[in-house]
């Protein structure tokens, strides 16, 4: 099965930490085609800080619109050096119901890339 080469963003991320970053599609309709919903592979984070002082940002894996205990990802609370990137690579799988959630400790001074694959659920 082959998927395809995504990316999402930049985006500029927020000051509310429940803000819903990523999720995969779902689908529907057709007629005897089957629902397989989509899954995403996140294979590489970029955050970039564009300003002049450190900024915080948080991740969460987990439902929408929500940053419960243990649903940490990256960050909570990890700072960034002004005018610096943090990077993550790796392999974290998000099916439909999953959302990358999260956000900054300053609205938009942080922007975010993901970088993966989209495939279609079995």
């Amino acid at each position: 099965m082959n998927n395809k080469v995504f990316r999402a963003g930049p985006l500029a991320l927020t000051n509310t930490l429940t803000t819903n970053i990523l999720n995969p599609a779902t689908a529907t309709g057709g007629v005897n085609g089957g629902t397989s919903a989509q899954y995403i592979i996140m294979q590489h984070i970029r955050i970039v800080n564009k300003t002049a002082g450190a900024v915080t940002f948080s991740l969460w894996i987990g439902a929408t619109g929500a940053n419960a205990a243990g649903t940490e990802f990256i960050g909570i609370g990890l700072s960034i050096a002004a005018n610096q990137p943090y990077d993550w690579y790796g392999k974290a799988r998000l099916d439909a119901a999953d959302f990358l959630v999260g956000g900054a400790s300053a609205a938009t001074s942080l922007s975010i890339t993901i970088e993966g694959e989209v495939g279609v659920a079995g």
